[in-house]
């Protein structure tokens, strides 16, 4: 059974003592310990609490193994992001995400942004202005990339739009190897945000100043990761 399991990982990851997490769910520590040992079984209302502390569903909680190293999608954690400066560029292209990343990696070295701060993020989401004839007639798509601008990094280099993310709150999933099924692990991840935000769709209108959502790929001791992040009120609650 992975539920004992289940919990005692994530308490982990969330670093609270099974006296803090006994007193968030308001049991004894002898309770929590018994659960970590599959020896007693929460009760739902206990199981929908930790789900609400974890941020993750209920069935991942008492079906999947979380601890697994194969683990696809890591738990929905809520952050709050701090402003940030960003220069971005768009391309309508048949392949726009290579394309742009492309170009603003040779910005990053004109500009000499990646000889300042070698590690810079590089963020990257979909333009969804394109017409549908231009995607359907001739297979084109938009995708934006933006680098995050290091406090006191200036620079004339022209070629993109620099622009300024307001601090916001974003639901974060990390997805392990997500090019390895692109077209499945992707969307994957940002349905199981949507249903730890309990949203059905996007909201049409939403501040100027935020992205309501992006992407940001990285290597870690030889494994790739893209995380999501999706603003938490970009997004239409279910009833």
């Amino acid at each position: 059974m992975n539920l004992g399991n289940n919990i005692c990982f994530l308490r982990k990851k969330k670093k609270l003592t099974q006296e803090q997490f006994a007193e968030l769910i308001e049991v004894t520590r002898q309770t929590v310990s018994r659960w970590e040992t599959d020896e007693v079984v929460p009760e739902l209302d206990r199981l929908s609490q930790m789900c609400s502390i974890f941020s993750c569903s209920l069935d991942d909680l008492v079906r999947k193994d979380l601890t697994s190293k194969d683990e696809v999608y890591s738990p929905v954690e809520i952050r709050k992001l701090p402003a940030f400066r960003m220069a971005r560029y768009v391309m309508i292209s048949p392949s726009p995400e290579q394309d742009v990343i492309n170009y603003m990696m040779a910005w990053g070295k004109t500009s000499g942004l990646l000889a300042a701060c070698p590690d810079a993020n590089l963020l990257g989401w979909d333009f969804p202005f394109v017409s549908q004839e231009q995607q359907m007639r001739f297979g084109l798509h938009g995708y934006v990339a933006a680098y995050v601008l290091p406090d006191g990094f200036e620079t004339t280099c022209p070629g993109v739009e620099y622009a300024t993310n307001n601090e916001a709150e974003y639901a974060v999933i990390t997805v392990t190897d997500p090019h390895a099924r692109s077209f499945e692990r992707i969307p994957g991840g940002y349905q199981k945000i949507m249903e730890c935000l309990q949203a059905d769709s996007f909201k049409e209108k939403f501040p100027e100043n935020i992205i309501p959502c992006f992407e940001y790929e990285y290597d870690k001791d030889g494994i790739h990761y893209m995380d999501i992040f999706i603003y938490t009120d970009s997004v239409v609650r279910g009833m």
